[in-house]
């Protein structure tokens, strides 16, 4: 008989599903793996090891933000009307406006927030999809802090809207001036729910899946 089998787990190698247990997501009661699908005996939601399909909800979910992240930054957020003149505006021409009058802070803040924040959530939840299906073993606990900052700072980048929202409400003076909301506005407002549901989609501890194999692997 092999000494592998009988040597205990250390507190690394004790995870949850190696000791046959599985957490509710919903009030994230510890409970024994059922052999058949099962519900959470304390909320009723129905118990799995891993969020179902989490790869490929959360790819769905990034693409569509991707391609809805392109007329976001093209089409107009605002039409502006004053004294019977339109002026449109781009996310991009408001920021380059505020630069143009010298308000830089102004203009870094809606840059960070509505372009920069919204690509880099793409690009990091790409990023860690790709390394999660590749079963990478590289810097687990740092795709995980990577993780939690994406899920976190997500409903920061609707800058944008709450802007647009607070001026179309308040600036309602006929002829003389108007706001109103452009498409782009509708667009932006997608990729940010979208990125959001995305990162919920996503299951970090797949993460660390990859470190487990490695582990088994070797016994």
């Amino acid at each position: 008989m092999g000494t592998d089998r009988l040597s205990p787990l250390t507190d690394q190698d004790r995870t949850a599903r190696r000791m046959g247990m599985v957490a509710c997501h919903h009030c994230h009661l510890l409970c024994r793996q059922p052999p058949a699908p099962a519900d959470c005996p304390r909320c009723g939601a129905p118990l799995h090891s891993r969020k179902p399909n989490s790869i490929a909800r959360a790819w769905a979910l990034v693409l569509a933000a991707a391609v809805f992240y392109i007329p976001a930054n093209l089409l107009p957020i605002t039409h502006t009307t004053s004294l019977g003149a339109v002026q449109s505006d781009t996310i991009m021409s408001g920021v380059i406006y505020f630069i143009h009058s010298g308000s830089w802070p102004i203009a870094l803040v809606i840059f960070v927030a509505s372009v920069f924040v919204p690509l880099l959530k793409l690009l990091i939840l790409s990023f860690l999809l790709i390394s999660v299906q590749r079963r990478s073993r590289w810097r687990p606990a740092e795709r995980t802090r990577l993780y939690r900052i994406t899920e976190a700072i997500g409903r920061w980048s609707m800058l944008d809207i709450y802007v647009v929202t607070i001026l179309v409400a308040l600036v309602h003076l006929g002829a003389l001036a108007n706001i109103a909301a452009g498409p782009g506005a509708l667009f932006f407002a997608a990729v940010v729910v979208v990125t959001m549901f995305a990162a919920e989609a996503f299951d970090p501890r797949l993460i660390w899946d990859g470190m487990e194999d490695r582990d088994d692997g070797k016994h």
